[in-house]
């Protein structure tokens, strides 16, 4: 008897672990079903927020337009620009700087699928430096997952291209700081694969600078920087008062 209540027991815990098991995998395949309804309706999702963003690129053109003809009457806009922004400022070389002194206007602009490119375009009165009036970077993003980088090829005067550290050789992908020209970045179009680091450059320009120029040609940005220095300054100095 003892013997049959023994079996009875086994059976019945492994009835009860075989139900648990099959409502464990009903409730995954549930879940998983669910997971996949919400990954359709955020493909969905996306494919509306390019069309919006496509939408409003086309609006934006003629504001960007108008906002580059006021900027032409600013002597040295964008040298002052690039040199009150924390990264950019780096890039220029003081050959670099008297040439931004020519720049007449720069512009990004998406491709019309934003999801296949952009490119980046500076302009120059004639100068002494370069025969060339346009100046621009394309990137374009391919369905096998890589970026195609192409620049122009800069028609540099007698004397001005190798005296301007085009020459310079680079380490690695790093460019060495205020000793290479930027200019050299218009050269450099290795294609990318598009989970390796993007052009920290172009992302800059792009994606920070702009969009809001002014910020960085009024210097706001390192005001805000200054603020928020003087108020932590201020803290510790309160602490330090609290402490005597």
């Amino acid at each position: 008897m003892v013997a049959d209540r023994g079996k009875k027991s086994k059976v019945a815990e492994d009835e009860n672990a075989d139900g648990i098991d099959t409502e464990l995998v009903l409730s995954i395949e549930k879940l998983q079903e669910v997971q996949d309804e919400l990954e359709k309706v955020n493909e969905e999702a996306s494919d509306k927020v390019l069309e919006i963003e496509q939408k409003y690129n086309e609006i934006r053109r003629p504001v960007y337009n108008k906002r580059n003809e006021i900027i032409k009457s600013i002597p040295d806009f964008w040298l002052n620009a690039f040199l009150s922004h924390p990264v950019l400022c780096d890039l220029l070389n003081e050959e670099d700087q008297k040439i931004f002194k020519y720049m007449s206007s720069l512009d990004v602009e998406d491709f019309k699928d934003v999801k296949s490119g952009y490119c980046i375009t500076f302009i120059f009165n004639e100068n002494p430096h370069f025969e060339n009036t346009k100046l621009s970077k394309t990137f374009t993003f391919l369905d096998e997952g890589t970026t195609k980088i192409t620049g122009t090829v800069i028609k540099w005067k007698e004397g001005m291209g190798s005296t301007n550290g085009i020459n310079h050789e680079k380490n690695g992908n790093k460019r060495p700081l205020a000793e290479e020209s930027f200019f050299s970045w218009f050269a450099e179009t290795e294609q990318k694969d598009f989970v390796e680091l993007q052009d920290e450059v172009a992302e800059i320009i792009k994606e920070d600078l702009w969009p809001n120029p002014l910020k960085y040609f009024n210097n706001e940005a390192g005001e805000e920087e200054s603020d928020g220095d003087d108020e932590e300054n201020g803290e510790n100095g309160d602490g330090d008062e609290d402490g005597n």
